[in-house]
């Protein structure tokens, strides 16, 4: 568009949107944020546990573990040049008991593969509580540079950017509908209605709803996940000096109850991963019937049922009753008591992308449809990621030229394995990254890694 300034879109107010938005107002765009809600970061950008990931579980060569190495440097910069808190609080992933070591293993050759700065490996009792003083195990990796941030506060401060720069971040401007015309987009909210040349949706929670607005593939589709956390009461923050995490299992993209001190100072419990019962689900008294409704006529929802049903029922359980979900993090604390977890701090609901089979998608999605860029899945470490996550997608899907017809998705399509298989990639209900990418190479989404950071 030589000498027109070009008109962009950014749906969604999140920490990924918004960076995108800080971008390519840096490049020159006129961009536009239309956000539903009356602030920025109201879903997952504010409601995670604020953790900086240095790349630990991530399968080397994927999109999570290259855009990662990228991302919490660059977020480390922002924070300083902007002067937010950034806190290296550290992190062990420990091994319980001997089964687990296989596991810790190959976590720990990952971390070294994908790079992560100053990982150790600690086998003896002694040096796990020179770290850290209460845990139990009998093995562990430690990343000492794993940092705890605020994101929202730093999607505020990228926000203020994008204004300096001329570009608007409207609130309350709930998008319902998107046509294509003579190469352009019509973008309709409740209050508003614009024209851009271009738009791209990071809409998280919303992201397959607003993508059938311009006929996108309905899969992937977003499945809800509610991760509750406990506190620990203020007294009893002295159990945990950092950050504690179990060794996930491998068959889940789910990383288990952890402890995590936030960059206040509080300590949280959790999360744990339970179906929510409506997008925006943050706890059991808020459903929708349609939400539900729609999650269990999906193709893939019997298929996920079948493999994981005891994941669910467990997950749920600790939920509901207090002693199993105590139980579960005093595996890594023995001087825990019930009474330490004081009070439930919350919840966030997880975006997660599933495709038709039921597989879970596990590394970053996009789909293109003309003039429209589609963020399908940005799980954890998205956040993290969410600055080099926007320099990927300008180069990769806004900048690069097209070879295809602008009605074709420019995506990389992988096959499908059963649900639960190992290497299970999103198939053909599921695109990852462009055909080619020049900086990284293509992951298959793969429920054998660690989806939450």
């Amino acid at each position: 568009m030589a000498g027109a300034t070009r008109r962009t879109g950014i749906v969604g107010g999140g920490i990924v949107g918004v960076a995108l938005a800080r971008a390519l107002s840096a490049r020159g765009d006129q961009v536009t944020v239309l956000e539903k809600e009356s602030r920025l970061s109201r879903h997952q950008t504010g409601h995670n546990s604020g953790v900086v990931h240095a790349g630990l579980y991530y399968k080397p060569g994927s999109l999570k573990a290259t855009l990662c190495a990228a991302g919490r440097v660059s977020i480390r910069e922002f924070c300083e040049e902007k002067g937010l808190p950034y806190r290296e609080v550290g992190k062990l992933v420990v091994a319980v008991d001997e089964s687990e070591l296989p596991a810790l293993a190959e976590i720990e050759r990952r971390s070294l593969e994908n790079g992560v700065p100053d990982l150790t490996r600690i086998d003896d009792l002694k040096r796990l509580r020179e770290i850290e003083p209460h845990v139990a195990g009998v093995a562990a990796v430690h990343s000492p540079h794993t940092a705890v941030v605020d994101y929202a506060s730093i999607t505020e401060a990228m926000a203020q950017d994008v204004r300096a720069a001329g570009g608007q971040v409207r609130l309350g401007h709930e998008v319902t509908g998107m046509t294509l015309e003579n190469g352009r987009v019509r973008v309709v909210t409740p209050v508003s209605e614009g024209v851009f040349d271009r738009v791209i949706v990071c809409a998280g929670l919303q992201s397959d709803v607003v993508a059938r607005f311009v006929g996108a593939d309905p899969s992937p589709k977003i499945l809800p996940f509610r991760g509750e956390y406990w506190e620990l009461a203020p007294e009893r923050t002295d159990l945990v000096k950092g950050m504690i995490y179990p060794v996930p299992d491998p068959r889940f993209p789910f990383l288990g109850v952890h402890f995590t001190r936030g960059v206040y100072d509080n300590v949280h419990v959790g999360p744990n991963a339970v179906p929510a019962l409506a997008r925006e689900g943050y706890n059991w008294l808020q459903w929708s019937v349609k939400d539900t409704l729609e999650s269990l006529r999906w193709p893939g929802a019997w298929p996920l049922a079948k493999q994981h049903w005891r994941m669910g029922v467990d997950e749920i359980s600790g939920s509901l009753i207090k002693p199993l979900y105590f139980q579960k993090a005093r595996r890594f604390i023995p001087e825990l008591r019930s009474s330490d977890l004081a009070h439930k701090h919350g919840a966030g609901v997880r975006a997660q992308a599933w495709g038709r089979g039921g597989e879970l998608l596990d590394d970053f999605a996009v789909d293109q449809v003309g003039p429209v860029t589609l963020l399908r899945n940005a799980p954890s470490p998205a956040a993290t990621s969410s600055l080099a996550i926007a320099e990927y997608v300008i180069d990769h899907y806004l900048e690069a030229p097209r070879t295809a017809s602008p009605a074709k998705k420019k995506t990389a399509t992988v096959p499908t394995p059963p649900p639960g298989a190992a290497g299970a990639s999103p198939g053909a209900s599921g695109r990852v990254g462009p055909a080619a990418p020049p900086a990284a190479s293509v992951a298959q989404a793969s429920t054998a890694a660690k989806a939450a950071g």
